[in-house]
């Protein structure tokens, strides 16, 4: 259980990291950001989240929305698997989870 908490929350803060990466950039490079080699990357990283975000947002939410709509849901899936991983370490003692 320790391994998959780990997993998820390491999948959580990449796909995070991905995702703020692509707004910053967004942001600082407004209409150019399509041509920054960088950004698509992150954009390649973040898309699998945001297809899942779409999915499960309702219609009324717009489409540039859904990027920090899947931000938002990866930060609860993050908080839920560090909540985990934090229990199982004071259930099984500091020494194993290290």
């Amino acid at each position: 259980m320790l391994a998959l908490a780990t997993t998820v929350k390491l999948i959580a803060e990449i796909a995070l990291l991905a995702l703020l990466g692509q707004g910053v950039i967004g942001v600082f490079a407004g209409a150019a950001r399509e041509r920054n080699a960088f950004y698509r990357l992150l954009q390649l990283l973040g898309r699998p989240w945001v297809w899942v975000a779409r999915r499960l947002s309702p219609r009324l939410v717009l489409d540039r929305h859904v990027p920090l709509v899947a931000f938002f849901l990866l930060l609860m899936v993050w908080a839920v698997a560090a909540i985990g991983k934090i229990s199982i370490c004071l259930q099984i003692g500091m020494a194993l989870c290290r």
